[in-house]
């Protein structure tokens, strides 16, 4: 199936895929050929690619995904290559999950559905340092 990953920035990956374990905001999914027409949004994770004997992984911060029979679309708000992704880069994403709590938290009594969603980021974050091998400071809610 074509799997095409795009950002605001550029195209990231277009390549014919086996797989695509995606991160979705409601669980993670695995997309094969065929699989039924869906949209779904995307949270922060590790979204992974299988071409045929290669893994292809990509950091992603949100966005959404297409998937059809014949491939999947995703645009991404932010994505890296994990091959590609930096210390720096990671503790950027995380500073800029941390700087979305504390304004949510400042905010608490006009929003207040905002401060969970705010600290759901942040220990996404977290969790996709943890998981590509970075060290992320680890926050104090």
């Amino acid at each position: 199936m074509q799997f095409d990953l795009v950002s605001p920035e550029r195209s990231l990956a277009s390549m014919d895929a086996t797989a695509v374990q995606i991160p979705g905001a409601d669980g993670d999914m695995t997309v094969m050929a065929d699989h039924a027409p869906t949209i779904t949004t995307l949270r922060p994770g590790v979204l992974k690619v299988e071409a045929g004997s290669d893994t292809h992984e990509y950091v992603v911060t949100g966005g959404f995904a297409e998937i059809g029979a014949a491939g999947v679309s995703v645009l991404a708000e932010q994505a890296v290559a994990t091959v590609d992704m930096t210390q720096d880069q990671m503790d950027a994403l995380f500073d800029e999950a941390q700087e979305t709590y504390t304004r949510a938290k400042d905010n608490a009594e006009n929003e207040p559905g905002r401060v969970d969603e705010a600290a759901k980021l942040l220990a996404d974050m977290v969790a996709i340092g943890g998981q590509i091998g970075f060290s992320t400071k680890q926050p104090n809610l």
